[in-house]
């Protein structure tokens, strides 16, 4: 197999949210766009990351006494900012998919912010999905990047 690098099956310009964005508002636009992460950015830095999971984890319990009406008002007014994962691990759009894939392993995650390495500014994001499409791609076909996040 060639030597695949990161910023050939990454998902270049991302999906983006800055960190005062609602929970609510960040939820909706992932399950709009058919994403389950995006990363956080202010000043095009990347400052955090968010999954579908940490806004799942940010909602009330069952065991909740507030009313619908209650929790709704109060999920409103909280901000990813206070439930996203600061300073995510990222990696560089010169890296091997190698590296990326053993950078998700060894950190337990599903996606990785690709960051140029000259002014730190976020310029794709590499997932699991992209790796498994790399794997599955049929070598006869000589099927270059397909990428569709």
């Amino acid at each position: 197999m060639k030597r695949q690098l990161v910023r050939d099956w990454m998902t270049p310009q991302p999906i983006t949210i800055d960190p005062k964005t609602t929970l609510p508002d960040a939820h909706r636009l992932m399950q709009d766009s058919r994403i389950r992460r995006v990363p956080v950015v202010a000043d095009g830095h990347v400052v955090g990351i968010v999954t579908l999971g940490d806004i799942r984890e940010a909602g009330p319990s069952q065991a909740s006494t507030l009313s619908i009406y209650e929790v709704h008002y109060l999920l409103s007014k909280l901000t990813v900012e206070s439930i996203m994962t600061r300073n995510p691990v990222t990696i560089a759009p010169n890296a091997t998919i190698r590296d990326a894939a053993r950078a998700m392993l060894e950190h337990k995650i599903g996606g990785l912010p690709v960051v140029e390495t000259t002014d730190g500014k976020l310029v794709g994001i590499i997932t699991e999905s992209d790796i498994f499409r790399l794997l599955a791609q049929d070598p006869q076909d000589g099927a270059e990047n397909n990428s569709t996040a």
